[in-house]
């Protein structure tokens, strides 16, 4: 009896915010659904999609487990949350990596006109 209250005390926080955990799913989810609108964006709308499911799949989880003391339960809804946020860090990292290449090449590209503009006089 005492691990079913250490496991629904563990999960008290992620029960707590399990709808704004739904919220966020769900607008991602849309985001997604409108992305797949555009050509361009039909190429990455699987990404949203796909994270806003993992977080209603955590939210879910968590409530299962605080209300059946399942730590299987409690188990998939933190390896849930631990994929999203993997999948976040991911997609930042080569945001980061595409913006410093883009500055970069725009730098390089500034200074060549700057190169050929001096070379005109």
């Amino acid at each position: 009896m005492q691990s079913n209250d250490n496991l629904r005390a563990v999960m008290a926080p992620l029960v707590n915010g399990k709808l704004w955990m739904k919220l966020l799913g769900v607008m991602m989810i849309i985001t997604g659904a409108l992305q797949v609108l555009s050509i361009i964006g039909i190429l990455w709308a699987w990404v949203p999609i796909w994270l806003g499911v993992l977080l209603f799949q955590a939210a879910s989880a968590a409530e299962e487990a605080s209300a059946t003391g399942d730590v299987a339960a409690a188990t998939r809804a933190t390896d849930k949350l631990r994929l999203f946020f993997m999948i976040q860090g991911i997609l930042l990292l080569i945001s980061l990596i595409v913006f410093a290449l883009a500055m970069l090449l725009g730098g390089a590209a500034m200074f060549a006109g700057l190169a050929g503009m001096a070379g005109s006089y």
